[in-house]
């Protein structure tokens, strides 16, 4: 792992403005594809593309398909659509050429798709585009070691060994019959231990774990992860072997996600990053902040109705920010636990109220412990008046309702095909401050 300090970047800028072709050459054999992406975050366009061109063409696609989306577009934007065939493509596996191409307009697609050499692959990249980009059809490669069950052990290492010279890396080596369904997985281990004379069919592994073409991408990787694979086979609709996805086709997509749903929790509405410009940061912002604020106004409406109760009982506005705090925070954590849920699949939807009457339980020990805790404080400070009664009530009943809201809220979002990390953010602490007002207010004015 290289540490790009400012001295290293600086070395690289005078090396591209002396035009030295020979050391920047030398100094880009030495980095990992990766890294060669973060370096490019430092570099402008011009002298990104002047590196570009040293690279070897297979390092040149490994370098593309790590750069950031931004990037790569400026870059591919850059170079005319034959250079983009033939020495990017040409040496991408079909899933990567599929997230390249799918990027760009149909009119640049079908350009780069002409000057393909290959047939066989441009087919395949346009085979893959048809698939949603969020299914399994969408993710995954047609690179794979396919044998065929009726093949003897002499035959399916000789056509093993063929196959596998166009491979970067192996995983699984699937087996499928005639019409080219897939029956299982061939162990390597079997290379070794199994005996010649067998057939396919006699040592592979049956009833592979497999996914259709049209499984989404989240339920994909919850396969992977519950499975602990390291490369899925993708079927069509009647068991026909399509392609294979590996673990690090999903790994994108997960950090993806994971930063999706940050965003959404923080009340982001679109996909931002620190070096986007200020008015699609603003855009990304502003809706939320906006309906926090009505939310805000709405609390104050809320407290300006009851100016005799304050005035009666000043220490009452003391516990506002208690109250208000107290049930956003219980909101949030049970809304978490409860989308955490779905996007695992842990929780069984159709056992809702199972999860209700639990994270009912949990709030009840919870609003019992913290509603004690604030009476005891107020007795020893205030001793026994309207206060230190109507606080306790209260926090128990916020605690109360803003846990079983925050477990009710995300469940029916997830029904409604909305995705339910919008209530782990200001939905679920906005309402619970506009309603835990009303609960403070409403059981202060009674005890009153």
């Amino acid at each position: 792992m290289i540490d790009f300090s400012q001295e290293y970047i600086d070395t690289f800028h005078q090396v591209i403005e002396e035009k030295n072709v020979e050391e920047a050459r030398d100094m880009l054999n030495e980095l990992h594809p990766a890294d060669i992406a973060e370096l490019y975050e430092s570099l402008d366009l011009e002298e990104a593309a002047f590196l570009y061109l040293l690279l070897d063409d297979e390092k040149a696609a490994d370098v593309l398909t790590e750069l950031d989306d931004d990037n790569r577009k400026k870059l591919i934007d850059s170079f005319p659509s034959d250079v983009i065939a033939k020495r990017f493509v040409d040496n991408m596996d079909t899933d990567d050429a599929v997230d390249l191409i799918r990027e760009l307009d149909e009119k640049r697609q079908e350009e780069i798709l002409s000057h393909i050499d290959d047939v066989e692959q441009a087919g395949d990249i346009v085979d893959l585009l048809k698939y949603d980009e969020h299914t399994a059809g969408g993710i995954m490669g047609t690179e794979m070691i396919v044998v065929n069950e009726e093949w003897s052990m002499p035959k399916c290492l000789e056509e093993m060994r063929h196959q596998a010279e166009e491979m970067d890396e192996i995983y699984y080596v699937y087996v499928v019959d005639n019409e080219n369904r897939l029956k299982g997985v061939f162990p390597l281990k079997k290379m070794i231990t199994g005996p010649s004379i067998s057939k396919v069919k006699h040592v592979m592994e049956k009833d592979p774990i497999a996914v259709k073409v049209d499984t989404p991408i989240d339920d994909v990787i919850n396969i992977i992860e519950k499975y602990d694979l390291v490369a899925l086979p993708v079927i069509d609709s009647i068991g026909r072997l399509e392609g294979r996805i590996t673990i690090d086709d999903v790994m994108d997509r997960v950090r993806e996600h994971a930063e999706h749903d940050y965003q959404l929790a923080s009340g982001i509405f679109q996909d931002v990053e620190s070096k986007d410009n200020v008015l699609i940061q603003t855009y990304a912002r502003l809706p939320w902040l906006l309906i926090g604020m009505i939310g805000g106004i709405t609390n104050s409406s809320i407290l300006g109705r009851f100016g005799e109760s304050f005035a009666r009982y000043p220490q009452m506005a003391f516990y506002i920010p208690l109250i208000g705090g107290t049930g956003g925070n219980v909101g949030i954590q049970s809304s978490a636990i409860v989308v955490q849920g779905l996007a695992n699949k842990t929780l069984n939807v159709k056992n809702v109220w199972k999860q209700v009457f639990k994270e009912s339980t949990v709030s009840l020990i919870n609003a019992g412990i913290i509603s004690l805790v604030v009476f005891l404080y107020n007795y020893f400070i205030m001793g026994t008046n309207i206060v230190t009664a109507s606080v306790s009530l209260s926090l128990f009943a916020v605690v109360m309702f803003a846990s079983i809201f925050g477990t009710l809220v995300p469940l029916t979002l997830d029904k409604l095909n909305i995705d339910p990390a919008i209530a782990t953010g200001p939905f679920i602490t906005i309402t619970n401050d506009i309603i835990g007002m009303l609960i403070y207010m409403g059981i202060s004015t009674a005890l009153s």
